[in-house]
């Protein structure tokens, strides 16, 4: 645990009691504050409490001793109106943060610790996950948190050579003012989120708060392959006062790395290396992953990480689960799962990686459904779907893809492998990317994803187990 102390003596009011918002709590009361925590579940206040966190109703208190609020990331901060707790917040004018920017207060206090930022519309889990992987490999002292895994602020207490890898959403990264990261890593940028942040302007200004608070010296890493993550490219580049690496999948970037010919380049130091042969990474496959490979070698190259040293880390990079998770292999078929994509884009991603793939889609079709992914149709042997909008996306195949009506993951899984071991392609994939939500069935996509490699386990002969990668 990180103890803040920035409001020691004080009351700092905490609104959602989920992850973030107990290490927070408890973080608060580590640095001497006093807290008064609430949530609108009545289950989930019980289990704040009985991990010791001071449980005060916020509707009916007295606001005028409040020194700050610490809002859950979800809860609405702007749009599409004010929360009724951050309304009573501006009332007495108390800053609305997050534990992302008590994170930032706590280590201010300190020195010598450095922070890697990374956000981005799509991809930054995996890359968060990646320079991470690199950085321990290359025998740093590393923290990995933030909106992956550990919250923030239960992660180790920052010491001289510590290296904390954030992943920052939207949400996090408008409740925060003051954190300042070496190096800050900017993805890509597709609409999103637009119901909290009114507009793709206001999504965009959110995450530029990633790049707020840097140095002469710090690093701004930004992919160059979309519209508007090449616009903050060029802006930043004309502010000046920090060092702009552009990262690409699909391009050669002078003075970056990018992905050409399935090989990695770093011209970073100015000079050209071939630096990783992407096909001997297979915890990094498909042009997605090109880019967050280049993103994360490039994060690594500025913490002074040598380039022999992060080759030899990305090829042993496992990947995440639920992320193209390669779950197993009989014979000749592998499978794969994919239950993070929880829609059409996402799913895109690993159809396009794989040339027959026997397909798992189906659960809580998103708006627009599977139509996006016409020009994958070619890839698919067969696609097997599961349920509740099962039949939408039925008719959306009609006539393109082949489709099996299976309604349970278990159906779907064993049909799946049965054809796909009689079929005539040579490294068939059987791969879940169900471009759905997953709550008609399961808990959520890693309940998903659990009970799909177990089935898949279940389904490998014994004597088959040994292929498995």
């Amino acid at each position: 645990m990180i103890p803040v102390r920035a409001y020691e003596g004080r009351r700092v009011a905490v609104f959602g009691l989920a992850r973030t918002g107990i290490a927070a709590a408890r973080a608060l009361q580590a640095g001497g504050a006093v807290v008064s925590a609430w949530d609108d579940s009545e289950e989930t206040r019980a289990a704040a409490a009985a991990q010791g966190v001071p449980i005060d109703d916020l509707n009916r208190r007295d606001w005028g001793d409040v020194a700050a609020l610490v809002l859950s990331p979800g809860v609405p901060l702007t749009h599409p109106e004010p929360h009724r707790v951050v309304k009573l917040a501006q009332a007495v004018g108390a800053p609305v943060i997050g534990d992302t920017e008590l994170f930032a207060q706590a280590l201010a206090e300190t020195s010598g610790a450095r922070v890697v930022g990374v956000t981005g519309t799509n991809g930054k889990s995996t890359t968060t996950a990646l320079i991470g992987h690199v950085l321990r490999h290359a025998g740093l002292d590393v923290r990995v948190g933030g909106n992956i895994g550990e919250a923030v602020l239960n992660l180790d207490p920052p010491r001289p050579g510590a290296v904390y890898v954030i992943e920052l959403s939207s949400y996090q990264l408008d409740l925060t003012k003051t954190l300042r990261c070496d190096a800050a890593v900017w993805l890509n940028i597709t609409p999103d989120h637009i119901d909290r942040h009114g507009d793709v302007a206001g999504y965009v200004k959110a995450k530029r708060r990633i790049f707020a608070n840097q140095r002469p010296g710090d690093a701004a890493i930004i992919g160059a392959d979309d519209r508007a993550s090449a616009k903050v490219l060029t802006e930043l580049r004309g502010q000046g006062g920090r060092k702009v690496v552009p990262v690409s999948a699909a391009k050669a970037v002078p003075g970056g790395v990018y992905a050409l010919g399935g090989v990695l380049h770093d011209t970073t130091d100015g000079q050209h290396r071939e630096a990783l042969t992407l096909a001997d990474a297979p915890g990094l496959p498909g042009r997605h992953n090109a880019q967050n490979a280049a993103a994360a070698w490039a994060a690594a190259r500025h913490l002074g990480v040598q380039p022999a040293v992060i080759a030899e880390a990305m090829r042993a990079f496992p990947g995440l689960a639920h992320r193209q998770e390669r779950v197993g292999q009989w014979g000749k078929v592998a499978f794969v799962n994919d239950s993070k994509a929880t829609n059409a884009d996402a799913a895109a991603q690993a159809l396009g990686c794989y040339d027959a793939v026997h397909w798992i889609a189906g659960g809580q079709m998103k708006s627009g459904g599977v139509k996006s992914l016409k020009d994958h149709f070619p890839r698919i042997r067969r696609a097997y779907l599961i349920g509740q909008d099962a039949a939408k996306i039925g008719r959306q195949l009609r006539g393109k893809v082949e489709t099996v009506m299976s309604g349970t993951l278990e159906e779907a899984a064993a049909r799946a492998a049965r054809d796909a071991l009689d079929g005539d392609d040579a490294a068939p994939v059987v791969l879940l990317s169900p471009a759905c939500a997953s709550f008609d069935q399961f808990r959520s996509f890693e309940h998903r994803g659990d009970v799909f490699r177990q089935l898949v386990d279940d389904l490998i002969p014994a004597s088959a187990k040994g292929d498995r990668p």
